[in-house]
C-alpha cells in the first residue's frame, strides 16, 4: 500500500510517502530526519480511512531543491506547507502530525490559521526550550557549519540515527536512513535546518497555545534521549485539550519501536473528527 509520489511546488519536485486509497488528508512532518520515520505507520493510518502524506521538505529526503538558513525556520517551513497543500490541490481542513522539529512546524501551522488545522499531533517533537539539542545546536555557529563536510554530516547522522532508533538495527537499515545525506545538497539543507534551530519559535507560541481549545495529541517514546518525556508531561498539564499517549520501551522514533501503537493512537485521534 505504501508508495512514493512527487508533486511540483514552485518548480521544485517535492517527494512524499503515502498509502491507501484516499480519505481525509493527514499531513505528516519530519524534523532533522526525513519522511522515512513515518513509513512504519502509514498503512496503519490508511486502514482507518485516512490519507497519510509524509512529505520531505525541500532539500530533504527524496525532494529536490535546497534549503538556506533563512528558509529553514519553523515559521518559514510552516508557510511553505501552505504552498505544498495548494500543489496537492487540497482544500478544506488538514489534520497534521509532526515529529522532532516537525512537531513545532505542526503547531505553528495550526496557530497561523493560513489553513484550517482542526487538531494536531506531536510525536517526540520540540516544545518549550527543549531544543536544539547539543548535536544540532553546535551547527548554529556559522564557522562550524562552514567547516563541516558531507562526510562529517554522515558521521554525525549515523550516531543520531542509531541512538534515535532505540533498538538494534542492521547496517542495511541504517544505510537506508542515511542515504539522502550522501548527496551534498541534502547535507547542506540539513545544516540550514540546524542553523535555523531556535527555541524562541516554540516559546513565542506559548501564549496562543495556552488559549487554544483545539484537540492536541502527544505520542511519546518514553526512553527518548533527545526530546525527553518530561517536556511532554508538562505540555499535557499546561496546554488545554491535550492528551499524552506514552509508548513504552520506545526512543526518539517510536514509529520504529511500536508502529501498531503509534498508528493506532494517530488513527483514532484523527478519525474521531470525522
Amino acid at each position: 500500500m505504501t508508495r512514493r509520489e512527487t508533486v511540483d511546488v514552485g518548480g521544485v519536485p517535492i517527494s512524499y510517502l503515502t498509502a491507501g486509497k484516499g480519505g481525509p488528508l493527514v499531513l505528516l512532518l519530519h524534523g532533522t530526519y526525513w519522511s522515512r520515520v513515518w513509513q512504519p505507520v502509514l498503512e496503519g493510518i490508511a486502514t482507518a480511512g485516512l490519507r497519510p502524506v509524509a512529505v520531505d521538505f525541500p532539500g530533504f529526503g527524496r525532494s529536490g531543491g535546497e534549503l538556506a538558513v533563512g528558509e529553514a525556520s519553523v515559521p518559514r517551513l510552516s508557510a511553505w506547507l501552505v504552498r505544498f497543500l495548494q500543489a496537492l490541490a487540497h482544500k478544506g481542513p488538514v489534520r497534521v502530525a509532526g515529529h522532532d522539529i516537525g512537531g513545532g512546524v505542526a503547531q505553528r501551522l495550526m496557530l497561523a490559521k493560513e489553513v484550517e488545522v482542526p487538531r494536531v499531533a506531536v510525536v517526540n517533537g520540540i516544545m518549550y526550550d527543549s531544543w536544539p539539542v547539543p548535536g544540532v545546536a553546535r551547527f548554529r555557529n556559522p564557522a562550524v557549519a562552514a567547516a563541516t563536510t558531507r562526510d562529517d554530516i554522515l558521521a554525525a547522522r549515523r550516531v543520531s540515527v542509531v541512538k534515535a532508533l532505540g533498538r538494534p538495527a542492521s547496517e542495511a537499515e541504517i544505510a537506508e536512513y542515511l542515504d539522502p545525506w550522501t548527496d551534498p545538497r541534502v547535507a547542506r539543507s540539513w545544516l540550514a535546518l540546524a542553523g535555523a534551530a531556535d527555541h524562541r519559535y516554540t516559546m513565542e507560541m506559548l501564549p496562543a497555545l495556552l488559549q487554544s481549545r483545539k484537540p492536541k495529541l502527544l505520542v511519546w517514546g518514553e526512553d527518548d534521549p533527545f526530546q525527553t518525556i518530561d517536556y511532554a508531561e508538562r505540555y499535557a498539564r499546561e496546554i488545554p485539550e491535550t492528551r499524552l499517549v506514552r509508548i513504552k520501551s520506545a526512543g526518539h522514533i517510536p514509529m520504529e519501536n511500536d508502529p501498531k501503537a503509534v498508528a493506532g493512537a494517530l488513527a483514532e485521534f484523527f478519525a474521531a473528527e470525522r
